[in-house]
């Protein structure tokens, strides 16, 4: 008998076929397991630490392999794998008698403990210590390492969720789609699934029922898996599958109508911004500065910043840059700014706040930047994240004003920022709507947190509201720019509605460039702005994206 589970699709596509799933996890050495025979503690230590290192430096090597998100996600794994405390922790144990399989074991999952009763942000890191764990162990066993099955025949991947280390490595080639129990729509997994172009479900519960070989329809828009997969859902497949090819970016986003909306695309180093060149991008509107630091036990020096940013800017010569400032804190910890004993990182010390804590290491960033600037012929804009109060932003405006940065401004990601955006924008020159942040401080829901991904979702109307808010601030200062550069414009029906709310320009990942592009040039402004009201005026995520959806044909054409 078919079986249909209800979980929510994070990247478009609709696929049938078999399922596999991920392997069983290494199993766990005996609690406080002596040494073995004929070995020391000194010997077992600098085993362990072997282990270690070279696990740190695995992942720091499929990292350097990688680019954008899946490369972020890597290197803060790789941090995590080099993480002191940890690896103290399972030295004392060694050091009392213990071998260094259980010791690693014990030391890891006190440490993750520690994180998941913080909860949010820190909760969701609990799973990369406990990755890490097993890979530690596996190299002590001289055993593979957990990861994506190997298989002759492209396949369905299901699981409860992917450690990013494995989203990291997703080969498209042979995974047709994924479907994972747990994770929520901004997880690491969603955002690199995303990044793939892959089909992907996450919060789909039940389905860690699903097992080798069972033959499924996942349906990547609509969020459903259905077993045994009849007549309506391969008719579903062959139209996704024959749909219209979408027309390459032209590189100039516009409505119908001619109005101009600028696509620019989020990226990580320098070999992204290449790709997002090289697929069109109008510019960036997102550069996560946090490349340059992640996987470091100290600050950058001031070359190598300039080096990385540098990278960046000379794929766009005469383009506009827009760079973050770092967004340490929370799920991007670092050793030597933020402070890992928070109650509640996601709404403690994080972007611009650590420059109240650590004064300088923005200062010294900025500066950076602007050497970068001054040695390419990008346009260069600044802004940072976390900003709550108008005077922040005018603080954070005078330190860029000071390093030689002309044009400052800010991310709206917290709720009182968007409510003062006029008054913020009295004060910079532009604001950058984060949507995932937006929405799960809007919400009150963690991003992470599978339970609560209805909630956690952009389309939901009171952050709709607030992008509003947001848009009618910059026009009551004089109509300075409101981009967009969050996930969510990479939808292609949000996209429409984000540029009726008053959007002047949407930044994604690269692959979303040609589809958003061509689903915008299929309305007119005002058509924009009337199903933007639509959203607005709906009384769930749901109902608002179902009555957009309904009035943009061009989706089902292009499968989307």
């Amino acid at each position: 008998m078919s079986q249909k589970f209800t979980g929510v699709g994070v990247s478009a596509g609709r696929v049938i076929g078999s399922v596999r799933r991920m392997p069983d996890p290494i199993f766990p050495p005996a609690d406080g397991a002596p040494l073995p025979a004929g070995s020391s503690a000194e010997a077992e230590s600098l085993r362990l630490a072997e282990a270690t290192q070279a696990v740190a430096a695995q992942l720091k090597e499929r990292a350097a392999q990688a680019t954008g998100d899946a490369q972020a996600v890597l290197k803060a794994t790789a941090l995590m794998a080099r993480d002191r405390t940890l690896l103290k922790s399972a030295t004392k144990l060694v050091a009392s008698g213990t071998c260094a399989e259980s010791a690693i074991w014990e030391a890891a999952d006190a440490v993750a403990t520690q994180l998941s009763a913080l909860g949010g942000y820190m909760a969701e890191r609990a799973g990369d210590v406990l990755d890490v764990r097993s890979r530690i162990v596996a190299e002590l066993r001289g055993v593979p390492a957990p990861g994506i099955p190997d298989s002759d025949q492209p396949f369905i991947l299901a699981a409860v969720d992917l450690a990013p280390a494995d989203t990291a490595t997703l080969d498209p080639a042979k995974v047709l789609a994924l479907v994972t129990s747990d994770g929520g729509p901004q997880s690491h997994t969603a955002i690199i699934a995303r990044s793939l172009g892959l089909p992907a479900i996450v919060a789909a519960a039940g389905t860690t029922a699903l097992a080798d070989g069972d033959h499924v329809f996942v349906d990547g828009i609509d969020g459903l898996v259905i077993t045994g997969p009849g007549e309506a859902e391969e008719h579903l497949a062959a139209t996704y599958a024959n749909r219209e090819a979408l027309p390459e970016f032209s590189g100039t986003g516009q409505l119908r109508d001619g109005h101009r909306v600028p696509l620019l695309s989020n990226v990580g180093s320098g070999d992204d911004a290449q790709l997002a060149a090289a697929a069109g991008a109008e510019g960036v509107g997102l550069l996560r500065t946090e490349f340059c630091f992640l996987g470091k036990d100290k600050e950058p020096s001031h070359d190598e910043q300039v080096a990385a940013y540098g990278a960046v800017f000379a794929a766009f010569p005469g383009r506009k840059v827009v760079v973050r400032t770092l967004d340490a804190g929370a799920d991007k910890p670092l050793p030597f700014l933020t402070d890992a004993s928070e109650p509640n990182p996601a709404l403690g010390v994080r972007g611009y706040r650590t420059d109240l804590s650590s004064p300088g290491v923005l200062e010294r960033q900025l500066q950076a930047i602007a050497q970068a600037a001054g040695e390419h012929q990008a346009e260069i804009w600044v802004m940072a994240p976390m900003i709550s109060t108008a005077s922040e932003a005018q603080e954070f405006a005078q330190l860029a004003k000071a390093a030689g940065l002309a044009t400052a401004g800010t991310m709206i990601e917290v709720p009182s920022a968007a409510v003062l955006a006029g008054q913020i924008l009295q004060r910079c020159d532009f604001v950058s709507i984060g949507t995932n942040d937006l929405t799960q401080y809007t919400m009150a829901a963690d991003r992470q947190l599978g339970a609560l991904a209805e909630l956690n979702d952009p389309w939901q109307p009171a952050v709709l509201h607030l992008v509003a808010a947001t848009a009618a601030g910059a026009q009551a200062a004089g109509g300075k720019p409101v981009g967009v550069c969050g996930e969510a414009a990479a939808d292609p029906a949000l996209a429409v509605v984000l540029v009726g709310l008053g959007v002047d320009t949407l930044s994604m990942n690269k692959r979303a460039l040609a589809p958003v592009a061509a689903v915008l040039r299929t309305v007119d402004l005002p058509t924009a702005q009337r199903l933007s009201q639509l959203a607005l005026d709906a009384e769930s995520a749901e109902a608002a994206r179902t009555a957009v959806r309904a009035q943009l044909g061009e989706l089902d054409r292009f499968g989307l």
